[in-house]
């Protein structure tokens, strides 16, 4: 179920952007349609005027109609001139104008916005043209206003975007702050238990008291501090992955920490028998085994069962570490593996995170709670991808 979740996830990441490319570009079709419909709406009404206009020229006694349509011109600025371009009178203008050029000025403008209306007549013996003019007209405030709209959309989902951005950016920032903090307190308590041991050492050493096994567990403390050292020195870089048995790496984990744990607390391994040969920084992959069967001991409360086991399915390679301990609640599932976040009352929630980054980023698996039960059981899981 976690894998269809993240699958999902990972799609709508990627399909997100073309779907809001496609419904902007749906908005603009509507708007552009919406617009022509309107504009060639005014075009008939203004057609309509001036066939009224020339039905008072042609006709001596037009009827009420005419004259109702003439009172009616609607909302759009209306400039009328004759052959000589000359204008003859005008409606509906933004300003009140003062002098002649400014109206012309208006006039350019309303001559570019539509094609002018003919308005002409001629003698019906003689066929000679008596009025020949042109109605130019604007389009109206509403008109103009939707012209914008598309604009103000496409702007406002720019600005909505670049929220989200910011959000996003911040959130990141954020947890990148708290993994730097986590990572730096993991530092010190990971260094600290070795450290500790060399100074109690070399304190016996100064003290003229020179116990024959201190050469050896000095040796083991400072491998210690290179592994340690090594694991650091490997966040943030690229690692280099080579081809390596993990049944091993398990073995070796599970003894080293069994050895410094409880004889209450037992860790036991059900590994497959095939080849468990993957493409692994043994580095990362070991302190990964180690966080993750760390975390089961602390949710055992001093007394339980450990077990770690492997198995080969459709090409990958599951590694399963189960505990007997509380469980987690199905909420923090995936809280788990943010960084800061933890339920223990010490600690600074940075093991989960490394190990997700280390299965996830660096071994392109994936790494996640698998089942839980509240008061019985955790198994989390590690998928690593297994080489042909």
């Amino acid at each position: 179920m976690d894998f269809v979740k993240e699958k999902i996830t990972t799609y709508l990441k990627l399909i997100w952007p073309f779907l809001a490319f496609v419904f902007v570009v749906l908005i603009l079709w509507n708007t552009n349609i919406l617009f022509q419909k309107f504009k060639n709406e005014q075009r008939l009404k203004m057609e309509l005027w001036a066939k009224a206009q020339k039905d008072i020229i042609e006709n001596k006694n037009p009827n009420s109609l005419t004259f109702q349509v003439l009172q009616q011109t609607g909302i759009n600025p209306i400039i009328r001139v004759d052959s000589k371009g000359k204008i003859i009178d005008h409606k509906n203008l933004d300003e009140v104008f003062n002098d002649s050029i400014s109206l012309y000025r208006s006039l350019e403008k309303i001559r570019k916005e539509n094609k002018p209306i003919i308005i002409q007549y001629k003698d019906p013996i003689s066929g000679r043209l008596l009025i020949d003019q042109k109605l130019y007209y604007g389009d109206s405030l509403i008109l103009k206003k939707l012209q914008y709209y598309p604009l103000s959309l496409f702007l406002i989902i720019v600005l909505f975007g670049l929220l989200l951005y910011f959000i996003f950016k911040t959130n990141k920032i954020s947890e990148q702050n708290k993994l730097w903090a986590a990572m730096a307190k993991e530092t010190a308590h990971q260094i600290g238990t070795p450290l500790s041991s060399l100074i109690g050492w070399t304190t016996l050493i100064k003290d003229g008291q020179n116990p024959k096994v201190s050469v050896m567990e000095m040796e083991k403390d400072i491998d210690r501090l290179r592994i340690i050292t090594e694991r650091f020195s490997k966040i943030g870089s690229d690692p280099i992955l080579e081809l390596h048995e993990v049944n091993s790496i398990i073995i070796q984990t599970v003894n080293y920490i069994q050895k410094r744990s409880s004889n209450l607390i037992k860790i036991k391994t059900s590994l497959t028998k095939k080849s468990s040969i993957v493409p692994i920084n043994t580095q990362l992959l070991s302190w990964t085994l180690e966080n993750l069967i760390k975390n089961g001991i602390d949710s055992l409360k001093g007394v339980g069962e450990i077990v770690v086991s492997s198995k080969l399915k459709n090409k990958k390679l599951i590694i399963l570490i189960q505990d007997n301990g509380n469980g987690i609640d199905p909420d923090n599932f995936k809280k788990i593996f943010l960084p800061g976040f933890t339920t223990k009352k010490r600690g600074w929630g940075l093991g989960l995170s490394l190990a997700k980054r280390i299965i996830r980023d660096y071994h392109k698996g994936k790494i996640y709670v698998k089942e839980s039960l509240p008061k019985k059981s955790t198994i989390l899981a590690i998928e690593l991808i297994k080489e042909d």
